[in-house]
């Protein structure tokens, strides 16, 4: 049987998001024309376009914000630690945890010289315009070698600072994503953050 283009097409949106694969996206498109009702769909239209237009990044930490960033406008943070991220997504993962209160720089990616992403493609510069009144910088990036790439750079760049490079402990599997980790590994990568040498 062939399926009708336009709902070949759905398919195809589908398959664009993380994790969605072909079986998985015939079977939201087929929720979505059977299960759905028509205020519902639209309903969910209207969010997709709304979000794109409503929510962007922080030109200052790169957290995600409808008008004021939440967390750079939040006064009772530290003002004195500086978590780097490698994606956005690891700022919720963190937050959910409720154990870290400081401030927050979101790179926006690692550094991979096998896909041409150079420090100059990541936001290494608002990183480094960001250290005044900084006494901490954790590095809090992902357990990959890009990862680690990266965590060395950052500490090569400010070995001459008179601030405190940690690393979050290896509570993270190494190879792995910091958004699959679980609220107790988060909580002891933390907790046993060491210097970074």
């Amino acid at each position: 049987m062939k399926y009708p283009t336009r709902f070949l097409e759905l398919i195809e949106d589908f398959k664009k998001l993380p994790g969605i694969g072909k079986k998985t996206a015939e079977r939201l498109a087929l929720h979505v024309i059977t299960t759905m009702d028509d205020e519902t769909v639209l309903k969910f239209s209207n969010d997709l376009t709304a979000i794109k237009k409503e929510i962007t990044n922080c030109p200052v930490c790169g957290v995600l914000q409808e008008a004021a960033c939440p967390i750079c406008s939040d006064t009772t943070r530290d003002q004195e630690t500086l978590m780097v991220l490698s994606e956005v997504k690891d700022v919720f993962v963190l937050e959910r945890t409720n154990i870290y209160h400081g401030n927050y720089h979101i790179l926006g990616g690692s550094i991979d010289f096998s896909r041409g992403v150079m420090p100059e493609d990541l936001n290494m510069d608002g990183l480094f315009k960001r250290l005044e009144g900084v006494s901490e910088v954790i590095l809090s990036l992902n357990g990959t070698v890009e990862g680690e790439l990266t965590s060395n750079y950052i500490k090569e760049m400010l070995k001459d600072k008179p601030i405190k490079v940690t690393r979050i402990a290896y509570g993270i599997p190494v190879g792995s994503d910091l958004s699959y980790a679980d609220d107790q590994t988060i909580f002891r990568a933390l907790e046993n953050r060491r210097k970074y040498e």
